[in-house]
Order: C-alpha cells, then sequence, then structure tokens
C-alpha cells in the first residue's frame, strides 16, 4: 500500500512559479510510474503531466507544456512538479498519483493518490 502525500501548493500571482513535492511511503517508489493530476471547481480530473519509473520519459498536457516540468529522486521517494509562468487558469487543487503503469493519461490507470493541495493563481 502506497501513501502519497502532497505539499508545496499556495497562492501565487500570475507569472509566477511554485514547486509542488508528493512524497511516497509504503511501497517501493522506483516500481511506480507517477503523475500529477489537477482538479478545478465543478471540473473533471485532469492529467497534468506524468513520469516513467526511472524518470528518463515525461509527457504534459498540452495546456502547461513548456511552463511545467516533472521530475523523481527515487533515493528520496518523492516527485516534484515544478510550475513556472502561471496563469490563473492553473488554479486548482494538484494530486499526484501512482501507477503500475507508466505515462498514462487516463486517471483511472492510477491506483493511489495523495490528498491534494490547493494552488491559487491570482490575475
Amino acid at each position: 500500500q502506497v501513501q502519497l502525500v502532497e505539499s508545496g501548493g499556495g497562492l501565487v500571482q500570475a507569472g509566477g512559479s511554485l514547486r509542488l513535492s508528493c512524497t511516497a511511503s509504503g511501497g517501493t517508489f522506483s516500481n511506480y510510474g507517477m503523475g500529477w493530476f489537477r482538479q478545478a471547481p465543478g471540473r473533471e480530473r485532469e492529467f497534468v503531466a506524468g513520469i516513467s519509473r526511472g524518470g528518463g520519459r515525461t509527457n504534459y498536457a498540452d495546456s502547461v507544456k513548456g511552463r511545467f516540468t516533472i521530475s523523481r529522486d527515487n533515493a528520496k521517494n518523492t516527485v516534484y512538479l515544478q510550475m513556472n509562468s502561471l496563469k490563473p487558469e492553473d488554479t486548482a487543487v494538484y494530486y499526484c498519483a501512482a501507477s503500475s503503469r507508466i505515462l498514462s493519461v487516463t486517471k483511472g490507470d492510477y491506483g493511489y493518490w495523495g490528498q491534494g493541495t490547493q494552488v491559487t493563481v491570482s490575475s
């Protein structure tokens, strides 16, 4: 059983940056593909970014490509999401998730989820 805990959310002005972290426990972190998803009020949870088990491959939603970077440190059981050039439309609760598949954009492929961290971008 994998437990995931996100941190690093907060309030930031448009154009600013935040780095989210997600630390895993209770499993072998390097066995899992990791993903970040987000959910804005009244909207479906959507894929943001994914990373392979070793960190060598990544994929991104078109809406964040070039602005967000996902990375992982398997020695620290942690996955990161560096978010730059933030926009008000990036406001959402951000979730990290673990999957036995890699680079999946489908939330149903992720069996473990964190509790989420709020990101609010003011205009």
